[in-house]
């Protein structure tokens, strides 16, 4: 069995540290797989890149240029929405004809447009797609929010401030024609995000499931903490937390919730303030540490997956206040290093989480609860315990051959039904 699978970006961003990571997954476990991509990042030889030209550049451009006019003149927001209105075409690649089953992930910002996706749904190849956001079932938002239009018919989006074109209703009515009849199955990488899916009017008359993503559990290990530490500079005494922040200005990401959790801690749990610092990944740091009242170590961005492990090693607790996420790579990651996690009630996170086993599901967007959680993880008598059952829980749902033994069947139900 041969399998192209097709992402946007080789490894920048969740879907395509997920679709490379299922990748080598597939390869090591009986299945022949590519990956095509628009931006390749290294010169392993199962990744090929589409020839590069001006057009990628002007296809990115001129798809924003028109979110951009109906969205009032402003460039608030226009990365939350895609229009898919230029791409480029694969189907006459030699890597798209030797695939037996062609595998999508987010081929969004310039890369495929829905013209593209009707050539490749056009082939007769057996098209699987997983849902790493609700694109797919939308008219043009990744995350619909509160909104649930998608599940009729998407119009007047709220996400754009003008709707002289209409655009969610012109590319959901666009994905309407030609998803229909076609040998597509749906797959959300959480439970969450497939029953999404299946309350749309798009994926009516397709199969639509759930598998995780997969993770390399020999990179993703407990390693020593006192080694891992010196390694990152990080001090070696005291419970440290690990925050991601690439971008906390991102409402999703729940910065605010992370922020008044720490002043509730640093007010009303008088055991942790000197002991808990809060370690920083990413480009936000600065911010960051100028709006807690904990000590933050910042931490340069990591794309070594073996430092990216330390990483995790190093600290006791990683905590996650985003207020809509699907499976995060980042939770998988750190349970498989034995790290604990704390979250909210929301998307794929309480999947994850098995709450007050391995981890710490809050209240949605209740900051005191998240402080409880973080408090309640570092408990000296438990916390071993979450550690092990962290581990534990990694290697048993998201392990490489556990997700490509279900993306095997996946693909062997779709060639069935040519």
């Amino acid at each position: 069995m041969r399998v192209l699978i097709i992402n946007t970006s080789e490894r920048t961003g969740g879907a395509a540290i997920a679709a490379n990571r299922l990748l080598h997954a597939l390869n090591h476990n009986g299945v022949e797989a590519r990956m095509l991509v628009r931006d390749r990042k290294t010169d392993d030889t199962n990744v090929i890149n589409i020839p590069q030209s001006w057009r990628l550049k002007a296809n990115f451009l001129w798809e924003r240029g028109i979110i951009w006019l109906n969205n009032g003149l402003s460039k608030k927001g226009i990365f939350q929405v895609d229009i898919a209105n230029a791409g480029t075409d694969i189907t006459r690649l030699e890597d798209f004809r030797w695939a037996d089953v062609i595998h999508l992930h987010w081929v969004n910002q310039g890369f495929l447009s829905l013209k593209n996706l009707e050539s490749i749904l056009a082939s007769g190849k057996p098209v699987v797609i997983t849902l790493h956001d609700q694109w797919y079932f939308t008219g043009i938002c990744h995350y619909s929010g509160v909104c649930e239009r998608y599940k009729t018919q998407c119009e007047n989006c709220p996400m754009l401030k003008g709707h002289v074109l209409d655009l969610a209703r012109r590319v959901f009515d666009n994905k309407r024609e030609i998803y229909e009849g076609r040998n597509m199955t749906f797959v959300g990488c959480s439970r969450w995000m497939a029953d999404l899916a299946r309350q749309s009017r798009l994926t009516l008359g397709h199969s639509v499931t759930n598998i995780p993503n997969a993770i390399d559990t020999e990179v993703f290990k407990s390693i020593d903490k006192t080694a891992a530490r010196a390694k990152h500079g990080l001090p070696a005494d005291g419970y440290l937390m690990l925050f991601g922040a690439q971008r906390i200005t991102d409402e999703r990401k729940g910065f605010r919730y992370l922020a008044e959790a720490c002043e509730h801690i640093s007010m009303h749990h008088p055991t942790l303030p000197g002991k808990l610092g809060v370690v920083v990944l990413g480009s936000d740091s600065e911010r960051v540490k100028e709006a807690l009242p904990l000590p933050v170590y910042p931490v340069d961005y990591l794309s070594n997956e073996t430092e990216i492990a330390e990483l995790y090693n190093a600290v006791d607790l990683f905590v996650t206040p985003s207020l809509q996420d699907n499976l995060p790579n980042t939770i998988v990651e750190a349970m498989a290093c034995g790290t604990p996690c704390v979250g909210f009630n929301v998307g794929g996170i309480p999947e994850m989480i098995s709450h007050k086993q391995d981890g710490y599901v809050a209240d949605y967007c209740d900051s005191i609860d998240f402080a409880q959680g973080i408090s309640w993880c570092l408990n000296e008598t438990r916390h071993p315990d979450l550690c092990r059952r962290a581990r534990e829980q990694a290697l048993a749902t998201y392990g490489e051959s556990a997700v490509a033994r279900q993306y095997q069947a996946i693909y062997q139900s779709a060639l069935t039904h040519l």
